[in-house]
């Protein structure tokens, strides 16, 4: 490094305001494609290499408590650096312009698959994405294993992980509460082990200037405070049940909006580790006990959400589009306002409780920067989150691989598609946007020359 970037690197950056600020989350709302690892590596790369924003150390710190909450862990990250930054405004600025787009592009992508999703050569397109999901799952747990899995114990708490979630069926709750208590023990016994997570580039970082930096002291609203903790739960529940009330009014319990509103509630409160360990919960919900859509459209609906940036958990958008168009909640002359009606509702409910965890949690978690007693266990649920990622991507590529379900009968065509993504992505660590177009002409070239055979 010359010395004039030296230099100009160790000033702190100059203070922005909250719309400067908003202009960048827009545009990370357009841009954030490729799941939560992508979309974590994008912000790392703009707001702590580029625009010095945060600190490497704060960054992780807050990714850390993220990763175990329930909900996506980067439409988290985005809203906590948002209200570090800004206060509450900040949070909900950066949090909301981070789904917004998303939420726009599916409703618009599940309209043209529902009025046109029948064509072969869509269908074509969609059958060579879903290998390429696959191989994007796989993906993200080679990038946080990367950065976690440093040693023979953190990797037996991830192969614990994936063969508890993926064999033995034990909930996810209870493979988290796991690994934290297995953390709080190792931090006793072996704290080195555990206190694996540490700067991307350590050397570097001591000389670079922040906003927020290591040693910036706790900003006033990043105090916790008993009596803002409360007020912010009262006015999420106070929220949660007024939509909750005009749904049971309009619809009736049994009605389809009411149900997903109280399905997506359950599955934003009561699973963990992100949109890849809370999919199989939804795909049991919406495709076997309500029965919104069909297994076959929840595969399209994941392969549809990887072309779209924002986080993959927006793929409930596409779900709660498909169940709207086909219960006809508004009538069925109305399909098109039925899908996005629904698409909104779910997005509320999926969302709001990532904002009261951050508003509620943040500020302790601020308080807990130099803590080794937290920090071992962060890193042992976030070695365990790995597993269930792997488990996943297991699901997957059972319905993608297998023909019918069948383990005699296996889609050789698309398992060379998901190795090809796989090993693209890895060596070459080729962008998801284009990863996803080379899938689907594969998928068209493949139902091309089936026609001509």
């Amino acid at each position: 490094m010359k010395p004039s970037q030296i230099d100009e690197q160790t000033k702190t950056p100059a203070p922005l305001s909250l719309r400067e600020a908003a202009v960048y989350w827009l545009k990370l709302g357009f841009l954030s494609f490729g799941g939560p690892a992508g979309q974590i590596a994008m912000m790392h790369h703009d707001l702590v290499e580029k625009k010095r924003w945060i600190s490497d150390k704060r960054f992780l710190h807050a990714l850390n408590y993220c990763m175990i909450l329930p909900g996506p862990e980067a439409q988290q990250l985005a809203t906590y650096i948002g209200w570090l930054m800004h206060r509450t405004w900040g949070g909900l600025v950066a949090g909301g312009l981070f789904v917004l787009p998303s939420l726009l592009m599916l409703i618009m992508l599940s309209w043209g698959y529902m009025r046109f999703g029948d064509v072969p050569q869509v269908n074509a397109m969609l059958q060579g994405v879903k290998p390429a999901v696959v191989a994007i799952v796989l993906f993200a747990a080679y990038r946080i294993g990367v950065r976690v899995l440093k040693n023979k114990w953190l990797w037996g708490i991830a192969v614990f992980a994936f063969i508890g979630i993926a064999w033995l069926k034990i909930p996810f709750p209870l493979i988290i509460i796991g690994a934290g208590l297995i953390g709080v023990v190792a931090h006793h016994y072996f704290s080195s082990t555990f206190n694996v997570v540490k700067s991307h580039h350590a050397t570097h970082a001591a000389q670079v200037k922040a906003l927020i930096n290591d040693d910036t002291p706790t900003p006033a609203h990043a105090v916790f405070s008993v009596k803002k903790a409360l007020t912010w739960l009262t006015f999420a529940l106070a929220a949660w049940s007024i939509v909750m009330a005009v749904l049971v009014y309009c619809y009736g319990w049994q009605g389809a909006l009411t149900q997903m509103g109280w399905f997506f509630t359950k599955a934003a409160l009561l699973t963990f580790g992100g949109a890849y360990a809370v999919l199989p919960y939804v795909y049991q919900g919406a495709v076997e006990q309500y029965q919104w859509l069909t297994a076959h459209q929840m595969m399209d609906g994941l392969a549809l959400g990887e072309t779209t940036p924002g986080p993959l958990i927006m793929v409930v958008a596409f779900v709660a589009f498909v169940g709207g168009w086909t219960q006809a909640v508004l009538g069925s002359e109305h399909l098109f306002l039925s899908g996005a009606l629904a698409s909104i509702v779910v997005t509320f409910f999926t969302f709001l409780p990532s904002f009261l965890f951050i508003f509620i949690g943040a500020p302790l978690v601020e308080s807990t920067q130099n803590n080794l007693k937290l920090s071992a266990p962060l890193t042992a649920i976030t070695a365990a989150v790995v597993g269930v990622i792997v488990s996943l991507a297991l699901f997957f590529a059972q319905h993608v691989f297998l023909l019918n379900m069948n383990l005699e009968s296996f889609d050789f065509y698309a398992i060379l598609i998901s190795i090809l993504a796989l090993w693209l992505l890895i060596k070459h660590n080729l962008s998801l946007l284009k990863l996803v177009v080379i899938a689907a002409m594969l998928g068209l070239l493949h139902f091309y020359i089936s026609l001509a055979l």
